[in-house]
């Protein structure tokens, strides 16, 4: 008798999925040998990893914008990083869904912005980005900014840590630095150690003291989607500054990159990819 048909049939389908659209040795190898975020992880991880990785890239369409040419190995470049964040989440590649496109330009990218002061005044502008993640709409990376991050480790900077954890920010909502948390985390202290956390590092940051990127201070979204980028590429530094929103992070992603560091303190990596 079987107890979860559901259950049951969402693996079987996975399992299937993954087989039928099943990623070339080769490339895969090739690709994920030298990303700085999957040093660490032993054979289970990295094996769960290429699961996720492969449905992401068989659900989302990635498009090459501005003459990019994307090929398969960029696509596991981004989706291999992407997946980290939720490794060990029980609903696996379901915290991506509710949209459908990545798109990838070479380099930044430009996009025109309508702005309201305090006042009230609205201000038009142009500003060059990395990355933009929309509420049930795409994420958009800039390769350059994705190279540059995936294979030299840059603490505190990775572009596809940063949009991606906006997508699961916005799986509620809005991008509000709140995202959908697990039964067993009470929502009171993730409140307040995000939010103690907010205000100490605007404060910090206004005399020239703060040990994260002021960027984070733009608004709890950014806070959010910055120290996630800190808890991959600089967990002894998110951990030193705020050992809280620390606490929190692991207890939300089910990961502790802390106890990953002696695990790849040596390992070589490539000046980046050529295409």
């Amino acid at each position: 008798m079987i107890r979860h048909p559901l259950r049951w049939w969402r693996r079987w389908r996975t399992s299937w999925l993954v087989r039928r659209h099943a990623l070339p040795d080769e490339q895969w190898l090739a690709a994920t040998r030298d990303l700085v975020l999957l040093r660490g992880l032993d054979a289970r991880e990295k094996a769960r990893l290429r699961v996720l990785a492969t449905l992401l890239i068989h659900r989302k369409t990635f498009v090459g914008a501005g003459g990019l040419a994307l090929d398969l190995t960029m696509k596991i470049v981004i989706a291999a990083q992407a997946c980290v964040e939720i490794l060990a989440f029980e609903h696996g590649i379901r915290a991506f869904d509710g949209w459908y496109e990545v798109i990838v330009y070479p380099d930044t990218f430009v996009v025109d912005r309508e702005e309201m002061d305090a006042a009230g005044v609205v201000h038009a502008g142009r500003r060059a980005l990395s990355g933009e993640a929309w509420r049930r709409g795409p994420v958009i990376l800039s390769w350059a900014d994705v190279e540059r991050d995936s294979f030299r480790l840059h603490p505190g900077h990775n572009v596809v840590i940063h949009e991606f954890a906006h997508k699961l920010d916005m799986l509620n909502g809005r991008a509000d630095g709140f995202p959908p948390l697990h039964p067993d985390m009470p929502i009171e202290v993730w409140s307040r150690s995000l939010s103690e956390a907010y205000e100490d590092l605007i404060e910090r940051t206004a005399h020239h003291h703060g040990a994260i990127n002021p960027y984070a201070t733009t608004d709890p979204a950014e806070f959010f989607a910055v120290i996630c980028e800190y808890f991959f590429t600089a967990p002894q530094l998110l951990h030193e500054a705020y050992p809280h929103v620390y606490e929190q992070l692991s207890a939300y992603f089910r990961q502790d990159p802390l106890a990953r560091l002696c695990h790849s303190c040596d390992s070589p990596v490539r000046d980046g990819l050529t295409h």
